[in-house]
């Protein structure tokens, strides 16, 4: 059972935000926005910090977040689903886990650019930051009105020059609370850009599937 201070504040936060895509049922864990199945392993609003309150909401089922390419992805397990909430200083993908969802934060200022693609079998925004791309796949059931002004939420607030930022701070992961290093270790599934990757119904998806990137309306070179 969810605790009743987590039911309001989810109430609370959804109730504030200046768009519809945000729901108490998503927040508090009970749904995903396509979905009846629980998305994660703990209910997306106890990610927030105290004084942060999500703008926009954006789900997908299987495809999860893509780091560096659009197939080296971090996928959620199982009947989980993938949360990503954009606030006012961040952008917060959270990849459902069976014990202890998989945490990918991308700061506003550390965006060089923010752009968006459309597709039959699923949507991406495309975040480049001085570290790399992450590719947050989005439910093709998401209308491109969410997705246009979610790139231009994000890239409202970027910093004029984010480029020179060198922090490695500047774009973190993080997993069970720890920041990763992402240039140890294994990579993840779906290391080549050959491999598959599912669609949100469970399907192969042998292409990209991508179309035109647009950026505030207007078509831009893709990534």
């Amino acid at each position: 059972m969810i605790d009743q201070r987590i039911l309001d504040r989810a109430a609370t936060l959804a109730e504030m935000a200046p768009d519809d895509s945000v729901t108490a049922e998503v927040l508090s864990g009970r749904e995903s926005r396509f979905s009846t199945a629980t998305p994660l392993a703990k209910p997306p609003v106890t990610y927030l910090e105290d004084t942060e309150a999500p703008a926009y909401v954006l789900t997908n089922a299987k495809r999860g977040i893509g780091r560096g390419s659009k197939r080296n992805t971090v996928s959620p397990d199982g009947e989980r689903r993938t949360v990503v909430l954009v606030t006012g200083r961040r952008t917060l993908c959270l990849v459902g886990r069976e014990s202890e969802d998989e945490v990918i934060e991308v700061p506003h200022d550390a965006v060089a650019k923010a752009a968006y693609n459309t597709g039959l079998r699923g949507h991406r925004i495309a975040l480049r930051t001085p570290r790399q791309q992450y590719h947050l796949w989005v439910h093709r059931k998401t209308g491109e009105p969410l997705l246009e002004t979610t790139t231009e939420f994000i890239g409202d607030h970027q910093l004029d020059d984010p480029e020179t930022l060198e922090d490695n701070d500047a774009s973190r992961v993080m997993y069970r609370g720890r920041p990763v290093n992402l240039d140890a270790g294994p990579r993840q599934s779906g290391d080549s850009e050959t491999e598959d990757t599912r669609t949100e119904d469970g399907e192969t998806d042998t292409s990209d599937g991508d179309h035109t990137i647009t950026y505030r309306g207007k078509p831009i070179e893709d990534p």
